[in-house]
């Protein structure tokens, strides 16, 4: 069972081609980074032009590199939601007009649902699971039963933690996207600084980032001497306790002892080794994807597609873009 995939939630431009039985047949991501830089953030216009312009190439640079024959393909995979929507609108018509062209079902696949089962396309992992999702638009917490049994257990309130690098990174008169930046330059300082940790012992599973982003600015304007690379150390390891104190709650409270960190930031060198750290030290198995897989890409969404279609889930060609449905909701729908 051969899928493409096609992911276009924000502004990466993203094809794969899976095989159910043999893996990986080859995948191909484009970032829009450069392209975004000036602005010191995605401009969804901008965005959707990119994917626009780029769609076509990529698929014709991924059947070059793979030689495989497009017909040979059983689905299409296409990211529905959530996502920006004037990318995701470009996506979903590229799976389409593909899905047409070749008489082929269309199979839809929630981002987040993605990013968790981006671990299973190098290990399988046993049910139930903890998934702490982190990126630039995401940062929540799922207990997962199943594939498509997923119960939310907390979220951010406002900032998501890596929109709070970028928005650091950005104070800090570094480049675009921020994570990488902060992260490259969080290893040459120390955290010196003291900043809050908001809402870490809330009680809840719930998340807050833009007091700790408040706290950088006013340590900004206070201190006349301040060197880059302690700010960044010491926001970095902010951000990273108040992930791992919530995910410690979470494995307390509903007793589960594997954990999932996935999306964009689990790509975050200090918060790889602390989560290691303290899985050793509190006995949970972690799983977190390879760099490579933690950002977005297509191949995880393959992979969901792969297990949607074993359901017999299949869209309609008139299906339409969604910018925000909750995976719960997603996962209801399409059962």
């Amino acid at each position: 069972m051969i899928t493409l995939a096609v992911e276009t939630s924000c502004d990466e431009t993203a094809l794969a081609l899976y095989d159910s039985e043999k893996g990986a047949i080859g995948d191909v991501i484009l970032s829009q980074a450069k392209v975004h830089s000036p602005f010191g953030g995605v401009v969804p216009e901008l965005s959707a032009r990119e994917h626009t312009r780029n769609l076509l190439p990529l698929l014709d640079l991924l059947m070059k590199r793979t030689g495989f024959d497009l017909t040979k393909i059983d689905f299409v995979s296409f990211t529905l939601t959530p996502g920006l929507i004037l990318s995701l609108v470009v996506g979903v018509s590229f799976a389409k007009a593909v899905a047409y062209l070749y008489r082929k079902p269309l199979v839809p696949v929630h981002h987040l649902e993605g990013h968790i089962y981006s671990v299973f396309l190098e290990k399988e992992v046993e049910y139930p699971f903890l998934a702490l999702i982190v990126s630039g638009g995401h940062t929540d917490l799922y207990l997962v039963e199943d594939f498509g049994r997923y119960t939310f257990l907390g979220g951010t309130l406002d900032d998501a933690v890596g929109e709070s690098y970028d928005k650091v990174a950005k104070m800090l008169g570094l480049g675009y996207p921020g994570g990488p930046e902060i992260d490259r330059l969080a290893k040459k300082g120390k955290p010196l600084y003291e900043l809050p940790r908001p809402m870490s012992d809330s009680g809840d599973l719930n998340f807050s980032f833009s007091g700790l982003k408040t706290a950088v600015m006013n340590l900004l304007k206070k201190e006349k001497n301040f060197r880059k690379e302690d700010v960044a150390a010491s926001f970095q390891e902010a951000a990273v306790d108040i992930l791992i104190r919530k995910t410690l709650m979470a494995v307390e409270k509903t007793g589960v002892k594997r954990v999932a960190v996935v999306g964009g930031v689990s790509a975050n060198s200090r918060l790889r080794e602390r989560f290691r750290q303290v899985s050793e030290e509190r006995g949970f198995k972690l799983y977190i994807p390879s760099p490579r897989l933690s950002t977005d890409n297509a191949l995880m969404i393959a992979y969901a597609g792969v297990l949607r279609f074993k359901r017999g889930v299949t869209a309609p060609l008139d299906v339409n873009a969604q910018p925000n449905t909750p995976l719960e909701e997603f996962a209801k729908e399409w059962s």
